[in-house]
């Protein structure tokens, strides 16, 4: 079934809450569900379908977690899903509810999620040494690790530079400079970012994402349902692509490239949309390399013209494909699987609210993750 343009998000809200000391994940959710159905002009009550996924240190619950959040709220849903893939999850979840919404298996389906990484403090991040992790763990790798060697293979091959890198977090910086709700506004510079510490050669601490509290929900409905509903403009739902590629660094096929040439080529097919026709990119950026290589991989630059994309100006405000116009998770908030984020930001933007720096009419913006370890991806196209 070819759903596009069948299915709108009618609600979207995300927690202005960076530091959340003692609030419990849950009722971060709670806030940003509520939140997002009144923006609808909708309830509880009206809600018969539900996705979540949280479960690391910081995010609250169990691997039953959405039965916890579900009974939480009082939604009793027909249909939900609780797919856990990292920071691609809510993507995930949200192109799953709108094929169950076009197919009549739900009618008002509610996707959320929150986290309190900050608060919650620091966390071991290292893999267990079993299955595939024991040709990693010996070594010490964590996800930081895994990112660098991606990024020390591309320079390898193709050229690219810490500077490169770097522009992508000065670019996010710059978005979050008026974004009231950015953990991080004040101007950062390519040196500053070369200069702060070592992480994971060649990634210097300003080239990972920010750690904050936060959380953010989507409503979801026919579009049918959605234009007489009389409230916010409808951002329809236009193309949305998924796929898995690995889960351990050891057994990805190419350090270079990313599943995102499946998904996001998945996406664009179903939406019928060209690369020039996308307005803004909102994109998954747990680490500038990650970024990087999601440019290439969907194909709005050649595989290894990455830095020389960056270069260009071509992801700033008023280049053709800008990025991350909240500042992103390099700058503005980043609890964990960030995915709902790009999609609010995506929906924002189509609105014409966004609180970092708004486009001028954009009318088609794409909402990329990525999860694990360059493990997998989720792409979505929306559109007024």
């Amino acid at each position: 079934m070819n759903w596009s343009g069948k299915v709108a998000i009618v609600g979207a809200y995300e927690s202005p809450r960076r530091k959340a000391p003692n609030v419990h994940p849950y009722t971060i959710q709670a806030e940003c569900i509520q939140a997002a159905l009144a923006e609808a002009g909708l309830t509880i009550a009206d809600v018969d379908g539900f996705c979540t996924a949280t479960g690391l240190p910081g995010e609250g619950g169990t691997q039953m977690n959405i039965l916890e959040i579900a009974d939480w709220m009082g939604i009793t849903p027909l249909y939900h899903d609780s797919t856990d893939t990292g920071g691609t999850a809510p993507i995930t979840h949200i192109g799953h509810a709108a094929s169950a919404i076009a197919c009549g298996d739900a009618d008002v389906v509610v996707v959320s999620y929150a986290g309190c990484s900050l608060s919650a403090g620091d966390f071991d991040s290292t893999p267990p040494a079993w299955g595939a992790w024991q040709y990693e763990a010996p070594y010490g790798i964590n996800i930081a690790a895994s990112y660098g060697l991606a990024a020390q293979r591309h320079m390898h091959e193709f050229g690219t530079t810490s500077e490169h890198l770097a522009k992508i977090a000065v670019a996010c910086r710059a978005n979050a400079a008026l974004n009231p709700d950015a953990r991080f506004r004040k101007d950062m510079t390519v040196e500053e970012v070369l200069a702060s510490p070592m992480i994971a050669d060649p990634i210097h601490r300003n080239d990972c994402c920010c750690v904050t509290d936060s959380g953010g929900a989507v409503v979801l409905m026919s579009a049918e349902r959605a234009r007489s509903l009389g409230g916010k403009k409808p951002v329809y739902v236009l193309g949305f692509g998924e796929a898995i590629e690995q889960y351990h660094m050891s057994q990805m096929p190419d350090f270079t490239r990313t599943v995102a040439h499946v998904s996001g080529q998945r996406a664009m097919k179903m939406a019928g949309v060209t690369h020039g026709e996308i307005d803004c990119l909102q994109l998954y950026d747990s680490f500038t390399i990650t970024v990087l290589l999601t440019l290439e991989a969907l194909g709005f630059c050649s595989k290894g013209e990455g830095g020389a994309f960056v270069d260009s100006g071509a992801i700033l405000p008023a280049g053709q494909f800008p990025i991350n116009t909240d500042g992103g998770g390099m700058s503005s908030n980043h609890p964990g699987r960030r995915g709902i984020f790009t999609v609010i930001e995506s929906v924002r933007q189509l609105r014409g609210e966004s609180p970092g720096v708004q486009l001028d009419n954009p009318r088609i913006a794409l909402a990329h993750g990525t999860g694990g370890s360059l493990s997998n991806t989720s792409t979505l196209v929306l559109g007024i």
